[in-house]
């Protein structure tokens, strides 16, 4: 059986993840629940860095747009937080470019929208 890739860092992320989700519930604004994670990365002494911006090239150029990571931990994980009903594809699909362009191999989204926490882990 293959281990999955940075195994113990994401149980890590869903961890802190699940903690905040435990103590503030759903309903809130994605900021909020950003403060929170950012909380704990920070009494854990987690490595990570909150709004990570990159810059997407084309054709030899960079392009004006940049985005920002919500999180980027370990150094090695792009963590994207959401409070929706749902994960849609539209999160995955840019979750991916995020991956692409910043040369990282494991994203994970995490939902603080519903009741229970909800996460998906994306691999490229």
């Amino acid at each position: 059986m293959t281990e999955l890739l940075f195994k113990e860092e994401t149980e890590k992320i869903i961890g802190v993840s699940m903690e905040v989700h435990n103590i503030l519930g759903p309903g809130f604004l994605e900021i909020v629940y950003k403060d929170a994670i950012e909380y704990e990365f920070k009494s854990r002494k987690y490595e990570y860095m909150r709004e990570k911006e990159y810059t997407i090239p084309y054709k030899g150029i960079i392009l004006p747009r940049r985005f920002h990571a919500d999180f980027v931990v370990f150094n090695n994980i792009i963590l994207e937080v959401k409070s929706v009903s749902v994960i849609v594809d539209n999160f995955i699909a840019r979750t991916l470019n995020y991956l692409a362009a910043s040369k990282l191999r494991v994203g994970l989204i995490v939902n603080f929208g519903n009741k229970s926490l909800e996460w998906k882990r994306l691999v490229l």
